[in-house]
């Protein structure tokens, strides 16, 4: 199938490809851990980040060509831009971080037992 047939996803540590026109899963791909995916398609190379890493897949098959682990810069978010833009990926990432801070303020209000 083309990549202009798919929809790719990035969710709890797994790239997912979607058919287009049906919605249906087409492949995932497990990369690591559970958490945000940030994706980024550059022609016939999808880049994705999950837990510090950088992983380059076949957006056909989900097949891996390579990851780096960035040994050393631990396991934050990971930003990923190509020469000719990154899309929406900046407007996802900063999505991610509003929902973590969200997060982070709500626990930091829980009610104290008296």
């Amino acid at each position: 199938m083309s990549n202009a047939k798919l929809i790719f996803v990035g969710i709890k540590g797994t790239a997912i490809a979607l058919d287009r026109a049906t919605g249906q899963i087409v492949w995932q791909t497990h990369l690591k851990g559970s958490g945000f995916v940030q994706l980024v398609l550059d022609g016939d190379q999808l880049y994705a980040t999950a837990q510090g890493e950088v992983f380059c897949l076949n957006p056909a098959t989900g097949d891996p060509r390579w990851n780096n682990p960035l040994k050393g810069y631990g396991l934050g978010l990971a930003s990923i831009a190509v020469r000719d833009g990154v899309g929406s990926a900046e407007a996802n990432l900063i999505a991610e971080e509003e929902r973590r801070r969200a997060e982070q303020a709500s626990a930091a209000h829980v009610p104290m037992a008296g």
